[in-house]
Order: C-alpha cells, then structure tokens, then sequence
C-alpha cells in the first residue's frame, strides 16, 4: 500500500471516529459515581478520543515523510 493510499484510508477512519465522538458526546456530562451505566458511556468516549489522537498522530507522522 502506497503513502497516498494510507493516508486516504487513515482519513476516512478518522471521519468515522470523530463523528462517532461527536455524536456521543452528545448529552455527555461526565461521571455520574454510582451509576454503572454512566461510567460505561464515560469509557466508550475516552476509547473513541483515544482513537482519534491516535489516527491524529499516525496522519501527522506519515505526512512529514
């Protein structure tokens, strides 16, 4: 796989992340402590930014080569 098609395979993703992002972070108010269910939202949100910086960082990296 060549550098331009990483890059276009890696942008799409990216896409796809942060409007997952975009759509839990709606509504989101944090921790809410002892609430199982509030915290399970919590994880799955600082999963998706994870992700997000992540592909961020990879992009950033193949585009200075």
């Amino acid at each position: 796989m060549d550098k331009a098609q990483k890059l276009k395979e890696l942008n799409g993703k990216l896409a796809q992340y942060e409007w997952k992002l975009g759509k839990k972070m709606k509504g989101y108010r944090g921790v809410i402590h002892e609430s199982a269910m509030s915290e399970m939202r919590h994880q799955e949100v600082m999963v998706l930014k994870a992700m997000v910086a992540s592909l961020k960082n990879e992009i950033e990296g193949l585009e200075k080569v």
